[in-house]
């Protein structure tokens, strides 16, 4: 497992993907929270926190996360290095989370360097003793689960097709409909047509989870559900790579 997960880093960082997706994420989220002039910029806001960062950060992921992720798998059927891989001494698992862990290295990578929004706010906070130093770090824990969620999803849909382009749209869609706020299950439980039905269909949905956590508490019930939605798709994953070998 260990040498398909450097063999997976190694392939990210020796093509122009991996940096590619670091590159654009830090763009990304730099010209909107420090030079656009929106509601996500941290300098027009009325509190020094880290709140429009943490809120507009999965709409990133919602892109860049499906487009490392939609050759993990794709790419092995595409050229059959699959069936090579199943004549290795490794198992269906292991592969899948060689792969999976691969992804969410690069992630984490192109995290880190944003720890310069949180040093930079609470230098730029009139009383920095007081900043919220709890939120900020459980906000970091929940974007990582989050987009470590989005991974896996990733990962099973790259597994569904031989084909990049379609594990690309099926991601985007599946990380959609788990989104927090303006996902499919946010709206549809927030449409009132269900009654007290529509509270469950939210629970499902990323939203409450994310914002929990976001709020500088650690619940046991969020990261419980996170998990969940990881292994769910590992599992799904799993069984997928199992059926090729039929």
């Amino acid at each position: 497992m260990r040498a398909l997960y450097f063999k997976e880093i190694r392939s990210f960082l020796s093509s122009i993907i991996g940096y590619v997706f670091i590159l654009i994420y830090l763009i990304a989220s730099g010209i909107m929270h420090w030079v656009a002039s929106t509601e996500a910029n941290l300098l027009e806001g009325t509190e020094a926190d880290l709140i429009p960062f943490f809120n507009s950060s999965p709409i990133i992921f919602l892109i860049l996360i499906p487009a490392i992720t939609m050759r993990s798998v794709a790419e092995e059927r595409r050229t059959g290095t699959m069936e090579l891989l199943f004549t290795r001494p490794i198992s269906d698992l292991k592969i899948i989370l060689a792969k999976y862990f691969a992804s969410v290295t690069l992630m984490l990578i192109a995290i880190i360097p944003t720890m310069v929004y949180y040093f930079s706010m609470v230098q730029l906070s009139l009383d920095p003793d007081s900043f919220d130093h709890g939120a900020a770090i459980t906000s970091y824990i929940g974007l990582i689960l989050l987009g470590s969620s989005f991974v896996a999803i990733g990962v099973f849909t790259s597994a569904l097709t031989s084909s990049q382009i379609v594990a690309f749209i099926l991601a985007l869609f599946f990380c959609w409909i788990f989104m927090p706020d303006i996902g499919g299950l946010a709206l549809l439980g927030s449409y009132n047509l269900m009654g007290s039905f529509d509270s469950v269909i939210q629970y499902f949905g990323m939203t409450f989870h994310y914002e929990g956590i976001k709020r500088g508490v650690i619940d046991t019930k969020n990261i419980v559900y996170f998990i969940s939605v990881i292994v769910l798709f590992i599992y799904a994953a799993l069984t997928v790579i199992k059926s090729l070998k039929k």
